[in-house]
């Protein structure tokens, strides 16, 4: 069985998909042509999020004809699209069909597509008439999966995990740009009809189920600022919190921030108009890039009035940028001039921090279930920091705040402010970080003075594992045929190159060896192939492992191992 996987390993002329190239020309290209603009994107979420909530279906639209064709949006519900012909019904061929489609909005294209989708055929076939689902796009090659019962083919996908790695499809780049489509029709020749009989327990004799979508659109035009005015955009010094004034609009995905860049960093980012919550990101506290669950999900237009407090850059001259951007990361200038802040010496300080605060506190904090400052856990493992604070003689300081830093573990990192914790009536605290973060070094620090410098300072540091799904389909094959491998890093920021992510092999027990080696795009996701250039029988074993890596915030970690058989 090693001989098998041997022979799999060394690395005979491989496939490996054009999207997974994708990222490599992209960089390539954005080095020589450095001064092109580029088309901003943002991800939609359309029925479930990642996490598995409900998602509207904005862009989805039904259609159906012929008799006993159902057409259903239970995403609501926890169910998802639902594209079906019913069973016990003489359905026509070509005649007798119920369609999901999704349409991109104006000004927009379809990038990459993920769809989570079950469907089968249990109404079977006769002659000239089959039961069949298939998931289509109106460019490329058109249907990029079909499911036809006269061609032996029952079903795909689970029905009982939406969300299962088997349910997932990734929409080829031929098939990008315009709209998609799921349905299920009775097909053959006109006239002809499909048969009277039994379903699927949904009562289907054909159906497909849309289970989830993660869309990336792209958007190439950028917003515009006008009306420009207030203290920050003409005063020469400039001292407390002064504000810019603008009016912003945007054609597509709709006004998102602004983002204050000072000597060329972002020191703040505000965001302009929620849009009654459709502008708010869901994106994962891990860093990653903004995702929605409207297509266009911003308001049109805005009328900011933006503060900035320059207490927080030293006094002197400096350089101010101030920007808008849209959902698609495409942005506009509001903003470019040199500035001289003068703030007069901070006041006094704000009081005792705490019952019993002490300039010689003694701040122990620590991992719960660990030994330790250090601790390595699992991707969306959600951690707890522990601790007490005291004075010198051992008396609890109660009801103070900590101030809690945190700085990614990836070159250029800036630290950040987390949320802090106070503690309690005997000194104690307990810190509950989110389930889904990057490897990072986190700083505690107590201040004797509300507003003070620390007096005391625990660092923590957290390594994250790398967490990356992956699908294989078919998962039974055969000499001379392809398997084809997709999925994505669950976690970001993702370097703007991608991330390699190597693919390893083995015969069951035994020791893992690599493949093939590809790059993610810009959004973690990523595809290969491979086909089987010697006879089976064997099972072989695959897996992705995503190395440590300077620019990316994890962990070496890996994916689920997922058995092939090869007949």
């Amino acid at each position: 069985m090693a001989a098998a996987v041997e022979r799999i390993c060394r690395c005979e002329p491989r496939e490996v998909s054009l999207a997974a190239a994708g990222s490599a020309l992209a960089l390539l290209i954005s080095a020589v042509l450095a001064a092109c603009a580029l088309a901003g994107t943002y991800q939609v979420y359309s029925c479930r999020t990642p996490a598995g909530q409900s998602a509207p279906t904005d862009g989805w639209s039904p259609s159906k004809t012929g008799t006993a064709t159902v057409t259903q949006d239970t995403c609501e519900q926890g169910g998802g699209l639902v594209a079906g012909l019913k069973a016990y019904t003489t359905h026509t061929s070509n005649a007798d069909e119920a369609v999901w489609s999704f349409a991109p909005p104006a000004g927009a294209t379809l990038s990459s597509a993920m769809l989570w989708r079950a469907g089968d055929t249990e109404g079977g076939w006769q002659l000239y008439g089959s039961y069949q689902f298939w998931l289509a796009s109106s460019v490329g090659s058109g249907y990029f999966e079909e499911c036809v019962s006269a061609s032996n083919c029952t079903g795909k996908g689970t029905l009982t995990e939406p969300l299962s790695t088997e349910n997932l499809v990734v929409v080829p780049a031929e098939n990008l740009g315009a709209h998609l489509y799921a349905g299920a029709a009775c097909g053959g020749l006109d006239g002809y009809t499909c048969p009277e009989s039994s379903g699927d327990p949904n009562g289907y004799a054909a159906a497909v189920y849309l289970y989830a979508a993660d869309l990336t659109l792209e958007q190439t035009a950028p917003p515009t600022a006008s009306n420009v005015s207030g203290e920050l955009a003409s005063a020469p010094v400039i001292s407390g919190t002064s504000d810019v004034a603008f009016s912003a609009s945007d054609p597509g995905s709709g006004v998102y921030e602004a983002m204050v860049s000072v000597d060329g960093q972002v020191v703040q980012t505000t965001a302009l108009d929620e849009n009654g919550g459709r502008c708010r990101s869901v994106e994962d506290p891990s860093g990653g890039p903004p995702a929605f669950l409207y297509l266009q999900p911003c308001a049109a237009t805005v009328n900011a009035d933006v503060g900035f407090d320059t207490t927080n850059v030293s006094n002197g001259a400096h350089h101010l940028v101030v920007s808008v951007t849209d959902a698609a990361g495409n942005s506009a200038t509001v903003l470019d001039r040199n500035i001289t802040v003068d703030n007069p010496a901070r006041a006094g300080l704000g009081g005792p921090n705490g019952a019993n605060a002490s300039p010689q506190a003694i701040l122990t904090a620590g991992w719960r279930g660990a030994k330790g400052a250090r601790l390595s856990s699992g991707y969306g493992h959600a951690e707890t920091i522990v601790g007490r604070l005291t004075n010198l003689s051992g008396t609890p300081i109660a009801g103070a705040q900590l101030g809690v830093l945190a700085t990614p573990r990836y070159l250029g990192a800036r630290t950040a402010a987390m949320a802090g914790v106070r503690t309690d009536a005997d000194g104690r605290f307990t810190l509950k970080l989110p389930a889904v973060m990057s490897s990072r070094t986190l700083r505690l620090q107590y201040s004797d003075q509300l507003g003070g410098a620390p007096v005391a300072v625990k660092t923590l540091a957290l390594s994250v594992r790398a967490g990356v799904s992956l699908s294989i389909a078919p998962r039974t094959t055969s000499v001379g045929r392809s398997i084809r491998f997709a999925g994505r890093l669950l976690g970001g920021p993702i370097p703007a190159g991608g991330k390699l992510l190597v693919l390893e092999a083995r015969s069951p027990g035994g020791a893992w060896l690599e493949f093939d080696v590809v790059r993610t795009d810009a959004r973690g996701r990523y595809h290969a192939s491979y086909r089987f250039k010697f006879p089976g029988p064997a099972s072989y074993q695959f897996r992705v492992l995503c190395q440590a890596e300077a620019d990316y915030p994890f962990a070496t970690g890996a994916s689920r191992t997922v058995g092939v058989y090869e007949s």
